[in-house]
């Protein structure tokens, strides 16, 4: 393993965010950059018409492990906290709109992981949390002893930190928590309707030949 998320659950956490549309985001755990880069490409630039790196947008990280930091990190965040979340997070002034906790949960004991997230509401308007649904038995890597898995979460770890709602995944359990869980969740819904009736108009010339071949 290495300091990156599966794929599987990228479509639905960026979605997630360019829903939000938060102006100031802290990226906890950020590892490769991942969800760094992918706020600034959605947010940022997709569909925008300016002058390339002003960004208009926060992006911060609190990264627990120095060596996994790039180039790509100076050019993609804003401020890089180097330090234990728990540590670091009281320490900061700025109040976020949203919290990313991207496969970070597992690498902290059960206990101390509920006092992140507390310590998140305090400093965020809302949180996405994403942790593995059959956590694997994973030591140190890279050198880095804080990649080691501890704590194995289920819904029910979740379901006190209202308002929230999940945000369905095979592989993960992805949760927002926060002010702004109706609104995110509303416009989520109704995406997926109007992609659902996307692929039904799509479908219909496909039903129409099958009916006119069994008609003959």
């Amino acid at each position: 393993m290495c300091p990156v998320s599966h794929y599987n659950q990228l479509n639905q956490i960026s979605q997630t965010i360019a829903s939000l549309n938060p102006k100031k985001i802290l990226d906890i755990g950020p590892g490769f950059g991942t969800y760094g880069v992918l706020s600034r490409e959605y947010l940022e630039v997709w569909g925008k018409e300016k002058n390339y790196n002003q960004w208009q947008k926060t992006i911060d990280a609190i990264e627990v492990f120095p060596k996994y930091l790039t180039p790509l990190h100076d050019f993609i965040y804003n401020k890089i906290y180097v330090g234990n979340a728990l540590k670091v997070l009281p320490t900061l002034k700025t109040k976020y709109d949203l919290i990313l906790l991207i496969d970070v949960l597992e690498h902290f004991s059960c206990k101390d992981g509920q006092k992140l997230i507390y310590l998140c509401k305090k400093k965020a308007k809302n949180i996405i949390v994403s942790t593995p649904r059959r956590m694997s038995d994973q030591k140190d890597t890279f050198g880095n002893s804080f990649e080691t898995h501890l704590c194995q979460w289920q819904k029910k770890d979740f379901e006190k930190n209202k308002p929230n709602f999940r945000i369905p995944n095979e592989f993960s359990f992805i949760y927002f928590i926060g002010q702004d869980s109706k609104k995110v969740h509303k416009i989520l819904q109704k995406e997926k309707t109007i992609l659902y009736k996307e692929k039904i108009k799509n479908l219909i010339p496909f039903y129409q030949k099958i009916k006119r071949n069994s008609s003959k």
